[in-house]
């Protein structure tokens, strides 16, 4: 859809920003700094117009105190504005800033994807009807360039599969307990120390975060709405130092991963979890707070990127990489592609997802008893690729007579797994919960 914006030779493009924290500031620094950098890339230069915050009060180092406001409804609907970058998060106002933006012409850059996977088929709709862009790079992975790649550089090819690491500070937790062998908490107050993890990491340690990213994701490769709500979603807060060791000694790590793939011509899945990842797929030596997503494609095959997933400096990068773009667009007079939604696929029950699965269970030590499992797997057309039988790893259960099943299965449907542990579970030569974990990448 064409866009009418007026052409004034060199005039400058206004760019207003809701937000001045971590990120917000970055990105106005650059603006300011670098407004030679910036005209030359774009070919018209760049005025910053305003800075919306809740608090005026509050000490705005190295930035002018001019252009500071509390009314951000004002500045979205401030005539002539052509970019509105909203850095604030959350729903609300959020929401209703963005599509007032909309409404009165402006192009849009956000980081926000709770918004966008809870609202976005609202924002983007008004957004064409409107004919002006909305770029989001920053609302998933940092400065990964994934969101542009998907919507334009893979557009002619079909996606198969996305699968990533997309929460810097669940990696990063996952990452002290596999390297220094650290306990949850330990890590997670590490994490803390060090500005990886909010003081309430709720949103990152029970995987929220990483899937409202998923749904982004999954909307772009699979040209299907997808809202943060149809994605499964498990965090890392039941991950104990067994379950890392038990990766470990079948040549495995576990890192919480999003999975978007095409279950058939009708379904796909979306889902985040914990998983085993095999130590020779690439996203098995993701460290640290990182970020990398894997892409299969029918055409393209197998790509990765990697690179920082969060911070204020990556994510500013990414900000300012999609305002170049949009306020290019806005020099020309036109908007960029839109999301190309055609597809009505369904998002598919947990249930019906099929992969490899790692259990973990305590049996009496006695003839027989590995038998039974077996049969109880096969019931449920559940096939054993490997099993593992130890003694157990404590004094009670050494006296006891107990041993450790360590099992990988061949691929399973899901809900037929559920139902083998139910079994299991009531068996009486089981003695433990039926630990497991899915195993992706295998």
């Amino acid at each position: 859809m064409m866009m009418r914006v007026r052409q004034e030779g060199d005039d400058p493009l206004k760019v207003a920003l809701l937000g001045s924290g971590i990120v917000g500031t970055q990105v106005a620094k650059l603006i300011l700094d670098h407004g030679d950098d910036f005209a030359a890339r774009i070919g018209r230069p760049l005025e910053l117009v305003g800075i919306a915050v809740r608090d005026l009060t509050r000490p705005r180092d190295g930035l002018p105190t001019e252009l500071f406001t509390d009314d951000a409804e004002a500045l979205v609907a401030r005539p002539g504005t052509d970019v509105v970058i909203e850095l604030i998060g959350g729903i609300e106002p959020a929401k209703q800033l963005i599509l007032s933006a909309i409404d009165h012409g402006a192009s849009v850059v956000t980081a926000n994807k709770a918004l966008l996977a809870a609202h976005g088929d609202e924002i983007f709709d008004a957004a064409e009807r409107a004919g002006v862009d909305v770029y989001y790079e920053a609302a998933v992975a940092g400065a990964i360039p994934i969101v542009r790649p998907l919507r334009e550089s893979l557009v002619g090819d079909s996606i198969r599969m996305v699968m990533g690491i997309v929460n810097g500070t669940t990696n990063y937790i996952l990452d002290k307990m596999t390297t220094e062998q650290t306990d949850y908490e330990t890590a997670l107050v590490q994490a803390q120390d060090l500005g990886y993890a909010e003081a309430d990491p709720t949103a990152d340690v029970e995987g929220f975060d990483a899937a409202a990213k998923a749904a982004l994701l999954a909307s772009l490769a699979f040209h299907t709405r997808v809202n943060g709500d149809q994605v499964h979603t498990e965090g890392i807060t039941r991950i104990v130092q067994d379950d890392i060791r038990a990766a470990r000694e079948v040549g495995c790590v576990v890192k919480l991963v999003a999975i978007a793939n095409q279950l058939d011509d009708s379904q796909i899945s979306v889902r985040v979890h914990p998983a085993l990842i095999p130590l020779g797929h690439p996203l098995a030596a993701v460290s640290g707070a990182y970020n990398a997503i894997f892409v299969e494609a029918d055409a393209a095959g197998r790509l990765m990127f990697l690179g920082p997933g969060a911070g204020g400096a990556p994510t500013a990068s990414a900000v300012t990489g999609d305002l170049v773009t949009v306020a290019r667009n806005r020099a020309r007079g036109v908007a960029g592609p839109n999301q190309t939604i055609y597809n009505n696929l369904t998002v598919a029950d947990m249930g019906a997802v099929q992969t490899r699965y790692f259990l973990r269970l305590r049996v009496v030590d006695e003839p027989g008893v590995l038998a039974a499992i077996a049969t109880i797997l096969a019931r449920h057309g559940i096939s054993v690729q490997t099993v593992l039988q130890t003694p157990a790893s404590d004094t009670a259960s050494r006296t006891a007579a107990s041993a450790e099943l360590s099992l990988m299965t061949h691929m399973a449907i899901e809900s037929n797994l559920l139902a083998c542990l139910s079994e299991l579970k009531a068996n009486p030569s089981v003695r433990s919960e039926v630990r497991f974990l899915r195993v992706e990448g295998m």
